[in-house]
C-alpha cells in the first residue's frame, strides 16, 4: 500500500469509526464540540470557538445561541475587554458532556471487546500514541 492510499483508508476508517461512535449523542456534534472546548480550554469567546472548530463565525454563534438556552454555558462580560462575552461550561454542562463521553465510550469499548481478540486489542492500544502523535502534528499552529 503506497502512502497515499494509507493516508486515505485511515481517514475513510477513522471517519466511519467517529460517526458510528456518536450514534449514541444526544446533541448536535457542534454543540458537543463547543462543550468540549470549554470543558478543557476554559472559557472562550464565540470567535474564539469559530477558529478553534474552523467553522464560520454564524455556525459558532449559532450552537453556542442553543447552548445557552439549554442551560449548558453561561456568557459573562470579559474583564480584559468588557465589549467581548467569555462563555463559561456551566455544571449542568459539565454533567451532560460527561454522560455524552461515557456513552460514546461505552459503545466503542463493547464494539472493541465483542470484535477484537485480546492480541488485537493490544495492537490497537499501541497504535493510540501514534494516533495521538499524528493529531498533534496535523493540529499544531
Amino acid at each position: 500500500m503506497d502512502d497515499d492510499a494509507l493516508a486515505e483508508d485511515l481517514r475513510q476508517v477513522i471517519g466511519e469509526l467517529v460517526r458510528a461512535v456518536r450514534v449514541v449523542d444526544t446533541m448536535p456534534s457542534g454543540e458537543s464540540a463547543i462543550l468540549g472546548h470549554l470543558d478543557r480550554d476554559g472559557p472562550r469567546t464565540t470567535a474564539d470557538l469559530a477558529r478553534l472548530r474552523r467553522v464560520t463565525h454564524q455556525a459558532a454563534a449559532k450552537s453556542v445561541k442553543e447552548l445557552l438556552c439549554d442551560g449548558l454555558v453561561r456568557a459573562e462580560p470579559d474583564s480584559r475587554d468588557g465589549r467581548k462575552l467569555l462563555l463559561h461550561i456551566t455544571d449542568v454542562g459539565r454533567a451532560h458532556l460527561q454522560r455524552e463521553r461515557a456513552q460514546r465510550a461505552a459503545r466503542l469499548n463493547a464494539a472493541i471487546t465483542d470484535t477484537l481478540r485480546p492480541e488485537e486489542q493490544q495492537l490497537l492500544r499501541d497504535c493510540v500514541p501514534l494516533l495521538a502523535r499524528l493529531t498533534s502534528r496535523m493540529t499544531e499552529p
